[in-house]
């Protein structure tokens, strides 16, 4: 018995790239394409899970002090009054 249920789609643009894989040879059909399709974006999310893990365990390990909250407001507040002034001059 079949577990998965067929689907309509409409590629657009995509549909070129579709077409050039299956008269390549490179794939028997257009399942196949969308299948490769989303485990290449399975393994892409799992390699962004992966960094954005080593990155929070990067943060939480740094030895620095942490910074206020206050002060991280305030810095980012100066930075956009300074970029809106910037763009002020150039106009």
């Amino acid at each position: 018995m079949r577990t998965s249920k067929p689907i309509t789609i409409t590629l657009g643009q995509q549909q070129a790239s579709l077409d050039a894989r299956l008269q390549s040879g490179s794939y028997a059909s257009a399942s196949e394409v969308l299948r490769a399709g989303l485990r290449a974006l399975d393994r892409e999310d799992a390699a962004l899970d992966e960094i954005m893990r080593l990155k929070i365990r990067e943060a939480i390990n740094d030895p620095q002090p942490d910074i206020p909250a206050s002060e991280v407001f305030e810095r980012l507040r100066a930075r956009h009054n300074n970029t809106l002034k910037a763009g002020k001059r150039d106009a």
